[in-house]
């Protein structure tokens, strides 16, 4: 667990007018050496060794928006435990609700001056927390009596090996022992001499150089516009039917990477993936949908708008939507409507199309038209593609495959543009 210093801001930069969130993880080891879990902590760049000089609701915020929604889980932690610090007044904070809490374990920092009131008013919440399915760690004050309160409701109990007195290693396993329950970690090893005392001692997990130092996670954060994220707020608040708010996901290709990559994330406990947004939206239901879009409206600056980039992938997906209906069915249009907007994922992102496909789990038949061009709404990606080329050839050769002559296709393009017009992108 790191330092938590009062105030913060969200750990992300500009970087030749991009944004980047960066995430450090460092694992967390069981007695085999095999990683069990890593603790992430927030940073202010790529280089930097340290957390933010000041840490605050905020900050834990954006480490925990930009671990799901920009870097994703699956990036971060995979199948293994996420450690997260958080501070005693936000145990019922609105980040935390935006998780799936079987893989999150949240780390407790000492209540100041062992405070009695703020000890319970933290115990209380903690209850609530682990009834969700939260794991719960803190340090070794947890064993003393001011904290009595906690010790039960407990998973993991760190120990700070460079804090710990010479000689109190015995008599806090004793006390630990008697507790099977709780597994206790020793954090800030460095030395083998270090690791083999508190392994001989008993100790179940490991963190510390010298295993592994900390290692940043980058990601580019391309922010959504930010009046659709309002506008979209507004809907759900107003419990809007599924397809109003569908259909303002649809302008914002920024906005449903976002959605799609969060609800399909590690952390978010699901068993198959989303690949539509009504899915998506049914899925998560009113009240975590809000709680995520207020999330993100707190990580998105309000001077951010949808560039010449997200035009372009609008329109491609509505183009795609338009010549799919009446050829395939309602849920495959909706799914050529995804593959036109990501196709320019690999330009939103910075990365080469394979590595953004690593990002996001989407259809196999979306995926294969993104990588090759092919499979089910292949045909209607590169019709498209050749309208923005002005390849007439091409554009007859397919459309030809999929039965639609040309009037059909510049009617679909001319309608694509307007709507993309009619949005203000």
């Amino acid at each position: 667990m790191e330092p938590t210093p009062q105030g913060a801001t969200p750990s992300v930069v500009d970087d030749q007018q991009a944004s980047y969130a960066h995430v450090a993880r460092q694992p967390i080891l069981d007695r085999k050496q095999q990683t069990i879990g890593y603790e992430l902590l927030a940073r202010e760049s790529a280089t930097s060794t340290q957390a933010p000089a000041q840490h605050t609701r905020a900050s834990d915020t954006a480490l925990l928006f930009h671990a799901l929604s920009s870097i994703s889980a699956q990036n971060l932690f995979g199948d293994k435990l996420a450690f997260i610090n958080v501070r005693l007044e936000d145990l019922r904070a609105e980040h935390l609700e935006i998780v799936f809490p079987e893989r999150i374990v949240l780390e407790l920092p000492r209540a100041p001056h062992d405070q009695a009131e703020a000890i319970a008013e933290a115990a209380s919440a903690m209850q609530e927390l682990r009834d969700k399915g939260y794991r719960l760690a803190c340090g070794v004050h947890a064993l003393t009596a001011p904290y009595a309160a906690w010790l039960p409701l407990l998973h993991f109990v760190q120990i700070d090996v460079l804090a710990l007195p010479a000689g109190a290693l015995p008599v806090l396993m004793r006390r630990l022992q008697a507790l099977p329950s709780l597994r206790v970690i020793a954090e800030k090893v460095e030395t083998q001499e270090s690791f083999q005392e508190y392994f001989d001692a008993g100790v179940h997990l490991f963190q510390g150089y010298y295993f592994a130092r900390p290692q940043t996670v980058s990601a580019k954060v391309t922010n959504p516009a930010y009046a659709t994220v309002l506008q979209l707020i507004d809907l759900v608040n107003k419990q809007a039917e599924v397809p109003r708010i569908e259909e303002v996901l649809k302008h914002d290709p920024t906005l449903s990477f976002k959605l799609l990559r969060y609800i399909n994330s590690s952390g978010f406990g699901l068993m198959s993936e989303i690949t539509s947004f009504r899915h998506a939206v049914v899925i998560l239901g009113y009240k975590k949908l809000l709680r995520w879009l207020v999330l993100l409206l707190a990580t998105t600056p309000g001077s951010s708008a949808a560039s010449s980039q997200a035009r372009v992938a609008i329109t491609r997906g509505r183009m795609m939507e338009l010549l799919a209906r009446g050829l395939l069915s309602q849920e495959d249009a909706d799914n050529a409507f995804v593959a036109g907007v990501f196709s320019m994922l690999d330009v939103m992102l910075g990365v080469p199309m394979d590595k953004a496909l690593q990002e996001i789990s989407l259809s196999e038949q979306v995926v294969l038209a993104l990588r090759e061009r092919q499979g089910s709404f292949g045909p209607y990606l590169r019709i498209v593609l050749a309208c923005e080329r002005e390849d007439w050839d091409e554009i007859d050769r397919d459309a030809a495959l999929l039965g639609l002559d040309e009037r059909a296709v510049a009617l679909a393009h001319l309608e694509a543009l307007a709507w993309a017009e009619n949005l203000g992108i």
